[in-house]
Formats: structure tokens, sequence, C-alpha cells
């Protein structure tokens, strides 16, 4: 079941592309054999320890498990750093005591780990310019040589504290030099990322009633997501379940003004008749995914105010199926004068004009995403993929009339079907009407 997915996520996944796998325990070790194989092990990024639950289980045989894994690789060494943004825990460290004008600074050590005789070369009197002291550890190097400590201290980066009375100086390193991000560690705190205990009181107080089991919560996802710079990627979850991903994502997007784009996969899994999703109408679980999709968003929205009047949190439900043309291949014997008469139409009968529309965008490789419109042109259903990236027409016996209304707006894509047009002479008049009218139109019949 992983295999295929994993082999698949690499080939999707963008140059400098991240997957975070979530995993117990007792497969990790499969799991890291397995991506080893597929990512390589070179770009194996690191193992995170997740508090998902702070209490024990006292029914548990021998250990109660309170960690999960969440494991990462990276698709090629493009991706170079990761980095989670600075928090004001993050910032509260840093003061300014010596009103220096560079703004709030903290301070590291310049003693070096080496001893003096590991590091000769780096071993020297200083003097304490307010006590006038001269001082040198005792057994340890400093860390760096002669000429760059003068340096330092010339440019008043050495702070002996305020009266001089520290033993040796240490380094300031002012907020405004240092990154934007902060070096991620790999063991998360159930106080800082949340717990499944607190997924569950998220799709509870979204859906009324805990619908879902150990659903990850949203500040999970979030700290993920935010390893990334990036604020217009695509986020793709192999296993949507609940949907806490794209909970993530809108949640994001309305924080910091992002576009990122989701996609959910998931099984139909039948709900099962005791369940509380079953209880609640919930045939499987796709539907409580959607339906999570929809109450986070107006959620978010509502509580973001104005901040969020452009926050996009429109999505599209779409099925796997197969082909909608009908299935011509037969051996000669097996035809008969009924399978021939169903063969007039191409067309499955149960497809829709939605499922031949995006069965088109899928063939030219376009993206699923982008608005789209129908209007009604004489008695006709003509729909407009992203302002006349396409326009189809599905209907059956279409005028000319309609033919010449979509050739006038020159979309780059034009499509109808087979039994839009009852004879090949019709077939013909379209394309003479698109060369004098749209000569830069592709025309489609499927």
């Amino acid at each position: 079941m992983m295999y295929p997915r994993l082999v698949l996520s690499r080939n999707l996944l963008r140059e400098d592309g991240v997957i975070f796998i979530s995993i117990d325990d007792g497969e990790v070790a499969q799991l890291r054999k397995i991506c080893d194989e597929v990512f390589g092990e070179s770009n194996f990024v690191g193992l995170v320890s997740w508090e998902k639950r702070y209490t024990r289980n006292n029914d548990a045989k021998l250990f109660s498990t309170v960690i999960d894994y969440i494991v990462i690789y990276r698709k090629s060494p493009s991706l170079v750093t990761l980095r989670e943004p600075r928090t004001e825990k993050n910032n509260s460290s840093y003061g300014n005591p010596d009103n220096d004008p560079r703004g709030v600074w903290t301070s590291v050590s310049i003693v070096s780990q080496r001893t003096r005789e590991e590091r000769p070369n780096l071993c020297y009197d200083i003097v304490n310019p307010i006590t006038g002291k001269t001082i040198s550890h005792p057994s340890n190097a400093w860390k760096y040589s002669y000429e760059y400590y003068e340096k330092l201290r010339d440019d008043n980066r050495l702070y002996w504290g305020q009266n001089g009375e520290n033993s040796y100086p240490r380094l300031k390193r002012f907020l405004s030099e240092v990154d934007d991000g902060i070096v991620p560690i790999n063991l998360w705190n159930y106080k800082e990322t949340g717990t499944i205990d607190d997924g569950t009181k998220e799709v509870e107080q979204l859906i009324g009633r805990a619908v879902f089991t150990y659903p990850k919560p949203v500040s999970l996802i979030k700290r993920l997501q935010n390893l990334l710079s990036d604020k217009d990627s695509i986020v793709l979850d192999f296993f949507s379940g609940s949907a806490t991903t794209a909970h993530a994502v809108m949640q994001l997007n309305a924080e910091d003004g992002g576009k990122r784009k989701f996609i959910m996969v998931q099984l139909p899994e039948v709900c099962a008749e005791e369940t509380e999703a079953a209880k609640a109408g919930y045939v499987n679980i796709c539907e409580i995914g959607k339906e999570r999709i929809r109450r986070a968003g107006e959620k978010i929205k509502e509580e973001a105010g104005l901040m969020a009047q452009n926050l996009d949190i429109g999505f599209r439900v779409l099925k796997l199926d197969d082909t909608n043309m009908k299935d011509v291949y037969y051996a000669a014997g097996e035809y008969t004068q009924d399978l021939l008469a169903g063969m007039e139409d191409n067309i499955k009968d149960d497809r829709t004009d939605m499922d031949l529309l995006y069965a088109c965008l899928l063939d030219w490789g376009l993206p699923l995403s982008m608005p789209h419109t129908h209007e009604k042109i004489e008695s006709f259903t003509v729909h407009t993929y992203n302002d006349g990236d396409l326009i189809a027409c599905f209907d059956k016996q279409i005028s000319d009339t309609v033919v010449k209304e979509i050739a006038r707006r020159q979309p780059l894509r034009a499509v109808f079907r087979d039994s839009s047009f009852t004879s090949s002479p019709e077939k013909i008049n379209v394309e003479e009407i698109f060369k004098l009218l749209a000569p830069n139109t592709k025309v489609r019949v499927i």
C-alpha cells in the first residue's frame, strides 16, 4: 500500500519538495528502508518525535505509547535548509542592556570547547575595557583569532556586563542580523504542536459530534507546512482522513496571506453502522472530509474578518472513474445489430457534461482548479473554462449560431462531441467557421 504511493509522490514532488510521513513505532523501521530506496539515503532529512498525548494508557500491557514519528525526506539536494518561523518566545531572550543603537541582542560565549593544548594559536591575553584587568582563560582557547577578536572589540560586539563584572566577554548576536527563521528540532512537545485529543475536539466542534477517530490536530500540520517558506505551494495528502491538512492550509493562508492549494486523496471507506459518523448520516470518510472543509473554511473566514476578504475557501470534489468512451474493442463475430445501434453515440450513456469537460482538461494537461462558468446560448449549454482557455458544448445537434458565437470569442481550445453534428459535412462546416473567425483556436471533437 505504501510503496506505490511513495514512488508516485517522488514523481510529483518539485525538485525542492519535501514529504512528511506520520508513522508509529511499529512500522517506522520498515518505512525508513522503503524511503531510502525510493528517495535515496542522502535525501533523508529527519525523524521528528511528536508527543501525540501526554497521559499514559493504563490498559496497555507493556508500554503506553505517547509518541508518533514523522519521517521527512526531500526530493533532491535542491532543498538546502528548513526553518521554523520565529515566535515571541524565541525573541524573548533578546534585550538591549547597553542601549546599543543596532537594537536588541542576545549573547553567546567566545570560549572554545577546545583546550589550550589543542588550539595554542587561539590562546592570548585580552583586556577588560571597563576594569582594565588583563585576563586569559586558564584551560580553554578562545573561539577566534586575535585579529578577529580585535575587530569584534572595536565594533562594540563584546559584552562584559553592565559594570565589567563578567569573567570573560560574550559575543552580541543582534536580532536584526539573524535569519528570519530558527533551526527546527526533532522533538515536538504537545504544548506547542497539539495532540490527537486536540484533533478530536477540533472535528467535534466543527461537525457537532466526534465523527472521526484520532485525527491529527491542525497545529501539527501547520507546523510542518511552516517549515517551508513557499506560500504558493501545492500540498498533497495521500491519506486525507478528516481533511486536517486542508483545514491547516486554509488557516495558514488566512494568517499570512498565502496562496497555498491542497489536494486531498481518500478512498471512500464506508463508515461502520455503529460509529458516530454513520449515526450522523455520513456514508463514508470522504463525506466527513468534505463537510469539514466546508465548515472550517466558513469559520476561518468569519474569524479572520476583513483580513480574509480574498481568502479562497472553495474546493472541487473529483472521483476517479474509467473513460467516458464506450468500449468498441470487440471481435468481429461479437458484433450484433443492437450493439451497432448502441454505438451511434461514442459517449457512455451515464456521463454528464462535467464528466466530459474534466476529461478534456486532463487530456490537455490543464489544471483542475481554475474557474469555469456555463451559460445558455439559444437552448444549448456552453461551458467556458478560465476565461477562454477552453470553451465546450456537448449538446446534440448544435446550431451554426452557437458554433459562430464560440468562434467569435476566440478561445484557445474548443471542444464538441461527435453527436453534436448529424453528418460529416456539418463537422467540416465547423472547421471552416473556426478557420474564418478563430484561426488560432484548437478544435477537437470527442
